[in-house]
């Protein structure tokens, strides 16, 4: 006879509810009554086989992807239409996964991957196409975003991250020579239990940032200085933050799809140190943007002061709370945009290269590709670059250390000025 104990015991109808069994039971009861109950044992293999094939149905019917620290929500909203057809997302998100995925909620802010994705469905020129929540978004829609951080950082699926910050790593610095104008050094850092910006609530937001202004109280000697909010910033502070340009503002398109915008200017600020070479930003499109800067070509001197910078943010945020700094054993420093993840860091100068100016900004890209840098106009990523000047960075974020990367883009700088002087040659400057 046809045990349904045996089965539950035995797991086959563990991700059937209770409707379910009950369905089951009355599939059995039919077939027993059709056969007859005299000859019930003679037609038990058939009757066993049905009810086999009518528990899978059910099984599929009712099965539910694993969902790691999230709730799966009843409804599957309908399969978007990718205006990024070219992007990471319109390559990774397909029916099936999004068939699997969309229905799923995060614990720790109820974010989801129509969230998730949200430029790539709303304009058509992502390259990657999505953002993460919170923590566990990486979590619960890894089917998304672990290949898409794979083929964008080149990594493989059983990398792991290493840090390190120790400044006495790092080899010679920019030669004296080499007209750099100014240096500055940022990483992303989140901090365990809030969301990140794209689905941090405003209750979250605002008990982060009151985080934030005592621990930033804790900070001494030359990382000391003040913290101005956003909200109810006197035009006088507003105006010399803008004049420094230290203030970060709304407007962003990706920004504002991705909801990293909401309750703006709520629970954000900026602090900075008394000589103004040390800043975190808060709660803009990374929890924390901590960032050390001067003029001149010292990049060791930054470096080894953001090194001190991010332990004295860390250390306070700890000691006033118990909470730190989200670090994945494989994808390192979490932020909100996957190709942040990693280090998070932003190694860069502003420097004159006339030579290379001349012969074209292709030409620039090409070589700096084989440096592993990436060349920038110096008013940002997307406000384009006038003159001689160019902001040169590191490429790579995620399978490098901290050093590695500062010590790539100093020795890619000298080798960039190296090659100037005889580009300036060839063209007669």
């Amino acid at each position: 006879m046809f045990h349904m104990s045996r089965l539950v015991r035995g797991g086959g109808l563990a991700v059937l509810n209770r409707a379910t069994v009950t369905e089951v039971n009355v599939l059995r009861r039919g077939l027993t009554e059709q056969t007859g109950n005299a000859s019930s044992k003679a037609f038990a293999p058939v009757i066993t086989a049905c009810v086999g094939a009518g528990i899978f149905y059910l099984m599929q019917r009712s099965w539910k992807p694993l969902v790691v620290n999230g709730t799966q929500t009843e409804e599957t909203a309908p399969f978007p239409e990718i205006q990024s057809t070219h992007s990471l997302v319109a390559k990774h998100v397909t029916k099936e996964k999004w068939d699997r995925l969309s229905g799923i909620k995060t614990k720790t802010s109820g974010f989801t991957l129509a969230k998730a994705i949200a430029c790539a469905v709303e304009f058509d020129d992502q390259h990657c196409g999505i953002y993460a929540g919170d923590w566990d978004s990486y979590k619960d829609f890894s089917d998304v975003f672990d290949p898409i951080i794979q083929e964008y950082h080149g990594i493989s699926a059983d990398s792991k991250h290493t840090s390190n910050m120790n400044v006495d790593d790092i080899k010679g610095n920019v030669d004296a020579e080499v007209p750099v104008k100014s240096v500055r050094i940022r990483v992303g850092r989140s901090i365990d239990g809030f969301g990140l910006s794209p689905g941090i609530t405003k209750e979250q937001r605002l008990e982060m940032e009151g985080l934030m202004k005592s621990a930033f109280t804790k900070l001494e000697g030359d990382l000391s200085g003040t913290y101005f909010p956003l909200t109810g910033m006197e035009e006088t502070v507003r105006q010399q933050l803008v004049d420094d340009h230290f203030l970060f503002v709304s407007g962003d398109k990706n920004l504002q799809a991705a909801g990293m915008e909401r309750d703006w200017p709520e629970g954000r600020g900026i602090f900075h140190n008394t000589e103004k070479t040390f800043l975190v930003w808060v709660n803009e499109e990374d929890q924390l943007r901590i960032i050390s800067m001067q003029m001149g070509s010292d990049v060791r001197g930054v470096f080894e002061r953001l090194a001190r910078g991010i332990k004295g943010v860390g250390d306070a945020v700890m000691e006033k709370s118990g909470k730190d700094f989200m670090l994945d054993e494989k994808y390192g420093y979490l932020h909100s945009c996957p190709t942040n993840l990693g280090t998070g860091m932003r190694a860069s100068v502003h420097v004159d290269l006339p030579g290379w100016t001349k012969e074209g900004l292709p030409a620039l890209k090409h070589r700096c590709e084989a440096l592993k840098l990436q060349p920038r106009g110096t008013r940002g990523e997307s406000g384009g670059q006038t003159g001689k000047t160019w902001d040169i960075s590191n490429k790579h974020r995620l399978g490098y250390s901290e050093v590695e990367l500062v010590q790539c883009m100093i020795d890619g700088v000298n080798t960039l000025w190296k090659e100037d002087k005889e580009l300036q040659a060839k063209h007669g400057l």
